[in-house]
């Protein structure tokens, strides 16, 4: 059933949905760390949409706002994709990919704020999307020991 084995966790001012971890387990013995970096990005892509969904709508905003849909989703879609590598170079590899979606999203959500275009209720937002890049990094130092 839809939402079946979901929990609801606050942490850093945002509130994020915890997937079972039977949907992450690859059986690569890192799994708790991949399953929580899922969590995020999952949470940070529907925080995403969120906030295209204003901008669109409520700001009228279309160009901006398609380019941050399009790097802040590609983040957990490359998180998502690494889960499923074929080796640890191509686990490292989409990471890094990830890392560089989400300086773009960054990039982006700093470009809004300072053209006008940021809610403040939008500020879980940047610190998940913050939470996330900090754990991608930290996945990557971790992968490439």
């Amino acid at each position: 059933m839809k939402g079946e084995g979901l929990r609801v966790c606050s942490a850093n001012g945002f509130t994020l949905l915890l997937y079972p971890e039977s949907l992450f387990d690859t059986g690569t013995g890192i799994e708790a760390m991949k399953g929580e970096l899922s969590n995020y990005s999952i949470e940070l892509s529907l925080q995403l949409i969120e906030f295209y969904r204003y901008l669109s709508i409520e700001q009228k905003e279309f160009v901006m706002s398609k380019q941050i849909l399009r790097s802040g989703t590609s983040i957990g879609a490359n998180i998502h994709e690494a889960n499923y590598a074929v080796s640890k170079a191509d686990f490292i590899n989409k990471l890094q990919i990830a890392v560089k979606e989400a300086a773009e999203t960054e990039y982006w959500l700093i470009i809004l704020e300072r053209s006008g275009f940021f809610d403040e209720r939008f500020l879980p937002l940047k610190r998940l999307l913050d939470s996330t890049k900090r754990m991608l990094v930290s996945s990557l130092n971790t992968a490439k020991k």
